[in-house]
């Protein structure tokens, strides 16, 4: 079998490299235009000055961005542990054979998947009167717990069919089947959609600057509008987005690490069996 017989598409001719050649260069000119535009924009209005530039060396406004940092992580270290608990739970009951708790499993996904995270935050801090920490994480515990539910179920039911077949025949019951077949060999199509939705999650306890939770965002609030010139939430925005980039980027590289690690790992590795030898019976064979 040729490699042109299994491609999904027509294997590029030399018209066609020289076309996506060009598409990738004025991709890349185009880019490089609009990044200028926007550092000309930067230097038109002065906003690598000194002057708007100095005050982050003042020890009160780094301990200020430092404790929105932590309480940013905190936060999010709070509502991913829950999350993923939350959506182990939903998957399991989305995943029993027992069709009530199937339907109200079902019933529960779908509801907090369908409300903004924003909504339920808001309803939990201003209707249910809790404080902020508690109300934004209870949030995103809601939202990303109910997709990380659908990534469990996806992933689970990813493996093949013959697995969970032949775990039954050896006598195995559901809970062993799921705890030692299933979920090892799904993690491995799980776990990008699950750090990609963690990823959201980080990325979403900004919005408790909404209601007066001090997380990173909420400390930027509160250094610009304490700062005495012309537009000064851009220098702030330009501390702040490399320090959420920068998270973000760290949880994927820890992703990626575990993947390699997964891989390398002994019980994930295959097991060379040697050839039987010419006088090799089965027991009870003669």
């Amino acid at each position: 079998m040729t490699a042109a017989s299994t491609a999904l598409y027509d294997i590029p001719g030399p018209q066609t490299r020289k076309r996506h050649f060009l598409y990738g260069v004025l991709s890349t000119l185009l880019i490089l235009a609009l990044a200028g535009w926007v550092l000309y924009l930067l230097f038109d209005t002065r906003q690598f000055t000194s002057a708007k530039w100095n005050p982050f060396a003042y020890e009160g406004i780094q301990e200020l961005l430092l404790r929105g940092l932590g309480n940013t992580l905190k936060a999010f270290a709070y509502a991913a542990v829950l999350s993923l608990a939350l959506g182990a739970l939903l998957a399991t009951g989305r995943l029993s054979d027992h069709r009530a708790v199937r339907w109200a499993a079902t019933l529960l996904v779908e509801f907090f998947r369908a409300m903004p995270v924003l909504v339920m935050i808001f309803f939990i801090f201003v209707a249910l009167k809790v404080q902020p920490l508690p109300a934004l994480v209870a949030g995103l515990t809601l939202y990303n717990g109910s997709v990380l539910a659908e990534v469990f179920r996806a992933g689970v039911n990813s493996v093949e069919r013959g697995q969970r077949e032949a775990a039954y025949s050896l006598g195995m019951r559901k809970t062993q089947v799921m705890a030692y077949v299933l979920v090892p060999q799904g993690v491995r199509a799980m776990l990008p959609t699950i750090i990609s939705q963690l990823v959201v999650a980080l990325k979403d306890t900004s919005l408790g600057f909404l209601i007066t939770y001090e997380e990173l965002l909420h400390a930027g609030k509160l250094i610009a509008s304490n700062l005495d010139y012309d537009l000064p939430f851009i220098p702030v925005v330009m501390v702040i987005s490399p320090i959420y980039i920068g998270m973000c980027m760290l949880l994927s590289w820890f992703a990626q690490w575990v993947a390699k690690r997964e891989k390398r790992s002994p019980k994930t590795e295959a097991v060379e069996v040697g050839p039987a030898d010419a006088g090799t019976l089965l027991p009870g064979v003669h």
